[in-house]
Formats: structure tokens, sequence, C-alpha cells
């Protein structure tokens, strides 16, 4: 009998991505369904960005690109870095990549090694762990739930470290949960980080502009950090990018070169139009990503009211990103007379199927109490879904 690879059956699938499948399946047959299942602007990728890359094409940019990108786009992300991050990167710490997925998924393979350990604060991103199986890796979950705002603690980060530790991933902003780390927590999480020899940081920043904190804190800007950080970034949630693919890794050299050589074996270099597009995104005026944020920041305003307005939720307020991620529990073991909620997955199962809204539950995220809702859609969808959700909740008893 023919089988998979161990490697595969390793891995379990993404269920953002099979939530959404569902809802597409049902909106095929007719179903009004509203989909807040997937991470990504509801927004069109701004006009002088589509007019690079048309020009691009007209230029013939269609052949290989080197393999860590064009050297145009690597010198304009170094000056992203520093103008916006305050960080001094070379272009040979740079490296260009087909979205920040390719990113985080090179480094994790150019780091760890068999049966070492890495650390993922929970909530976190659905590919982290398999990412980290993927590369033989043994995923170490740090709880840090509602009611600690999501955020790990200095302590409870000490206390997971052991001499087989070889990396820590750090999102934020945060996906699933909208949480931010402050400067001052980055600062007292880097103070522990480098009491440990050879404990990276892969810091995922990809919605570094999606932020209502005023502020975003990388830690690689804590000295001592920069050469322990590997952060990854690239232009998908900022400049409504997501179809391009270009994310990218900022590191030092050695771990660069690494995740060149793997890259060139992999894919080689990303798409040669879409790299055009990124520049100019980075070197032409960032007034599309504030007025972005300003309507991600209005919509989460409103979904975190309506939320708040449904009996049963738990809602916190998130600080960035685009999503909303309420405790849900007080709803498991009730019922509607024909089906009882056990978990996170009933749940986000019942109000896809009795309230045609597409969510995700929390167990895919390491939390099993809460369910994953994305506001990146219109105030009228988000309004109408809160209604649908809250209808749909209230026939639970």
């Amino acid at each position: 009998m023919a089988q998979l690879s161990d490697r595969l059956n390793r891995l379990a699938p993404s269920a953002t991505l099979a939530m959404s499948q569902k809802s597409s399946e049902m909106k095929a047959q007719g179903i009004d369904v509203i989909n807040m299942s997937v991470g990504e602007p509801d927004f069109n990728t701004p006009d002088h960005i589509k007019e690079a890359a048309k020009k691009a094409v007209d230029n013939n940019f269609s052949r290989y690109s080197p393999v860590p990108g064009y050297p145009e786009l690597r010198k304009a992300i170094v000056a992203k870095l520093k103008n916006e991050n305050g960080l001094d990167y070379s272009m040979n710490e740079i490296l260009v990549s087909n979205g920040a997925k390719q990113s985080v998924c090179n480094t994790i393979m150019a780091l760890v090694n068999d049966g070492d350990e890495v650390i993922i604060p929970a909530p976190y991103w659905v590919s982290y762990p398999q990412m980290a199986k993927l590369a033989g890796g043994i995923p170490v979950i740090i709880e840090a739930g509602f009611e600690q705002n999501f955020k790990i603690t200095p302590a409870q980060l000490e206390a997971a470290i052991t001499p087989k530790t070889k990396m820590l991933i750090l999102c934020s902003p945060s996906n699933p949960t909208g949480s931010v780390y402050s400067a001052e927590e980055l600062q007292a999480l880097a103070e522990v980080i480098l009491k440990h020899d050879d404990l990276f940081v892969l810091a995922d920043e990809i919605y570094e502009h999606i932020n209502y904190t005023g502020k975003h804190a990388s830690i690689a800007s804590v000295p001592g950090m920069k050469e322990r950080s590997i952060i990854v970034n690239g232009v998908s949630k900022a400049y409504a990018m997501t179809g391009w693919r270009i994310g990218y890794i900022a590191a030092p050299e050695w771990i660069v070169k690494g995740c060149n050589k793997l890259q060139g074996q992999y894919t080689s270099g990303p798409c040669s139009v879409s790299q055009k597009a990124a520049e100019e995104a980075y070197v032409a005026s960032q007034l599309c990503v504030e007025e972005m944020r300003q309507a991600f920041e209005r919509r989460r305003d409103l979904i975190v009211e309506l939320a708040k307005d449904i009996p049963g939720l738990e809602v916190n307020k998130p600080e960035g990103a685009f999503y909303l991620f309420p405790k849900c529990s007080s709803f498991y073991g009730k019922s509607d007379g024909e089906r009882t909620i056990k978990d996170s997955n009933d749940f986000a199962m019942y109000l896809l199927e009795a309230g045609h809204v597409a969510t995700v539950g929390g167990d895919a995220f390491g939390d099993p109490e809460c369910f994953r809702m994305s506001y990146a859609t219109s105030d009228e969808n988000i309004r109408e879904a809160m209604r649908r959700i809250k209808e749909t909740l209230a026939k639970l008893k």
C-alpha cells in the first residue's frame, strides 16, 4: 500500500483554509455566507503599486530574478527598516521570498535541527507548530490566555527554556488575537533570551502597520537582540497585496545565506513583477497604509462594541491586526434542541451552518476556549454578521 511520507503525516491541514473552503462551498449552493474566516484585507492593491507592476511587465521584467530578490527591492527594504524601525541592515542581511509564510518556513528549516525545541506562545498562527514539526523540531507551547491579554510573561518564557531550546516565535501584532507587545514588554522578554546562548527569536511583524497603539516596537531594536533576531515582514497586509506573494527576512548575514541556499533549491527568486510592485510600495507615499489602518481601527471599534453586546461572549480590545478572538466557552454544553456545542470547532461550525457566518474555532490556534473572527470586511458585513451571531447564539440553552 503506497503511503505519504512520515514528514507529511506529521502535519495537520490548515483550519483557516478549511473553513474558508467550506464557506465557499455553501456560497456556491446559493447560501448567503459572510466569510470572517480568512485574514485578508478587503481593500484592492493601491493604484500606484498596480501601475508599477504594469510598467514592469512592459519593461520586460519577465526573467528569473536573483534568489534573494532584486537589489533595488532589498535596498528599499533596508531604507524602510532604517526609517521606520531605526534598524541598520545591509542588503546582504535581507532575503525576499514568496510571501512571509515562506520567510517563516525558510528560517525554521535553516535553524532548527531534529529534536530542537521551538517555543510558541498560544494562541498562535496555525502554521507555526506545523512548520516546526516539518523541520523535525518539537513545538513547546506556552499558554497565554484571555486573562493575560494573550501575551506571555518573562517568567513563563524562562520556565519553558531548556538546553534544547533553539527558537522563540513571537508574532506582534498577533494573529489570531490582535495583541501587541509594547517596547517595555519586549525588553523584558529580551532580557530572558539574552541569558541563553544560541536562542533566537523569529519576530513575525507582518501586521506591523495595522497597529492601534501609536507605535510598533521590534524586539530587534533591544540592545544585543539584532544578532539574535530574524524579522519577518512583507507587503501582504499593510499594502493589501496578499496575492502578490512578497515577504522578506532581515537577519544576521549567516542566517540569510542559509535561507538563500535553501530557497535556491526550493523556489529560487520570487515573482519578478511582484517585486517591482513591492519596491514601489516601499519607496512611494505611505498615505495608503495609514488610510487602511484607520479603516481597520474604525472596524475594530465597531466589532468590539457589537461583540460586547452578545450575552455569553467575553471580549478584549485588540491593539493591532484585524482579528477579534472572543472567549466562547460559556456556550460549551449548551444546545439548540438539535445539536449540542462540545468545543470551539463545534461552535464555529454552528455559526456557519445555523448563522451563515464563517469563523475559525480556537482549537486550531492553540486556545480551545475562543474563536477567531476577521474584521477585514465592510462595516455593513460586520454589522450583519454580528446580528446573525447574536440571533444564532440566543437559540442555545
